[in-house]
């Protein structure tokens, strides 16, 4: 992309864009300042085992799994703002009580309600973007701009909170809640900006109508029906969220039980290591993601698939490998884990794009947020393999179902598909 057409699409961004931006730095740098460190806590406060820790975490996160479809629908409804600010408020509310909260039932709600709480701000947040910016390629930039801010975040948030003192003290979730007051300061001030400039534009296009014939086409509804009918039928799709969820689920044992097994092993220099650990994980992501975009452009999007999974069995087997007092190595085995994320994600999404019809592309995003379900169901799997096998096993495990990963790769374009022209939108 030509560095002046990228500056000028910069410049197209609303006020409100930069505000999302800002706001995903400094709410995402905080939430991982302490987020992480959760296992933490409840195993050194209430030594429960693996499994347990796993279980609290699965819960809220499959909730939240069906709370975000749920969420999705009802913004439509009442308004992305208006829900927006409503799930601020459940953030605020949530992280404070998470500072004072001091028994695992208690732990078990609050955790559930902050879940619940990230998975409607994520979607609504991209829905806010598509709102806001109608040209695709200025949309596109604003996508993997918010995609790039929030690792930056990431990256950032860890060392702070090791360089002040905080990292794994309970009273940091404040700092997370006083994060989002802010960012529905500056929401309320951004939407009521947006409006204004939205009502001017409205305004001068009604009258510019008066001279022309302009006829508005309604936006395409895709019902549940239509979605289960796709899900039923769609044999690459069944296989392809399979895949997906397996490598979600293989991911997500980075942010719980890799974690747990550190602290039950006793590393050296553990809140060190894991806010390194997050660091470099979202620096990797920072500095690569375009340049290996760029690189692995003129290979297909399943060779680009598969490569990633290749790098991420390496990942595996070196975690599998690596001594718990290697301070160095686990940094290696994680820098190789996110150069396949960088891979792996971004073109999940593409390949999803590509393979749904246009009058379905809701559809077919809406049945993508089924992979949400590896990520749910990894910390109660993880702990599992760690409480009755231990470490090496639950890594070559990964290792094993990247393998078999690729292999459902392999076979996607040889399975059945539907004839979407039978698959009307209303």
């Amino acid at each position: 992309m030509n560095s002046d057409v990228s500056l000028s699409r910069f410049r197209q961004f609303p006020r409100l864009m930069w505000i999302f931006l800002f706001g995903s730095f400094i709410t995402r740098g905080s939430y991982y300042m302490v987020w992480p460190f959760l296992a933490v806590i409840l195993y050194e406060r209430f030594a429960l085992s693996a499994t347990q820790v796993g279980l609290i975490l699965s819960s809220a996160a499959i909730i939240s799994v069906f709370t975000s479809f749920i969420g999705s629908s009802l913004s439509d409804r009442i308004g992305r703002h208006q829900l927006m600010y409503l799930t601020g408020i459940l953030y605020i509310i949530s992280f404070s009580l998470l500072a004072e909260v001091d028994t695992v039932s208690g732990y078990v709600v609050v955790m559930t309600l902050c879940s619940i709480a990230t998975s409607l701000w994520r979607p609504l947040t991209s829905a806010a973007i598509g709102d806001i910016i109608t040209d695709p390629k200025t949309r596109e930039l604003a996508m993997q701009s918010l995609y790039f801010i929030v690792n930056v975040g990431c990256a950032v948030g860890p060392l702070l909170g090791v360089w002040l003192g905080l990292t794994g003290e309970q009273s940091s979730f404040y700092i997370t809640a006083v994060a989002f007051a802010l960012l529905l300061v500056l929401l309320y001030w951004g939407f009521k900006d947006h409006a204004r400039d939205k009502s001017e534009t409205e305004s001068s296009d009604s009258q510019k109508a008066q001279h022309t014939d302009v006829k508005k086409t309604k936006a395409p509804v895709v019902t549940r029906k239509i979605m289960m009918t796709i899900l039923l039928e769609d044999k690459l799709l069944q296989c392809l969220i399979l895949a997906n969820v397996l490598c979600m689920f293989i991911y997500a044992q980075m942010d719980s039980s890799l974690i747990q097994y550190l602290t039950r092993s006793e590393a050296p220099n553990l809140l060190e290591l894991i806010s390194a650990m997050i660091f470099t994980n979202a620096l990797v992501i920072i500095s690569t993601q375009f340049l290996l975009l760029k690189i692995m452009a003129r290979h297909s999007l399943i060779k680009r698939i598969q490569f990633g999974l290749v790098l991420l069995i390496i990942s595996q087997v070196w975690l599998a490998m690596n001594p718990i007092d290697l301070f160095w190595g686990w940094i290696g085995a994680v820098i190789v884990m996110s150069l396949a994320e960088t891979i792996l994600f971004p073109t999940m999404n593409v390949h999803i794009d590509r393979l749904a019809p246009d009058h379905l592309r809701g559809a077919y995003f809406g049945a993508a947020s089924f992979y949400e379900f590896g990520f749910a169901f990894a910390p109660l799997g993880g702990g599992i393999i760690l409480d009755h096998f231990g470490g090496y096993w639950l890594f070559m495990t990964g290792a094993a179902l990247s393998l078999f990963v690729i292999y459902l790769y392999g076979i996607l374009e040889r399975l059945p598909r539907p004839d979407f022209e039978q698959i009307k939108v209303n």
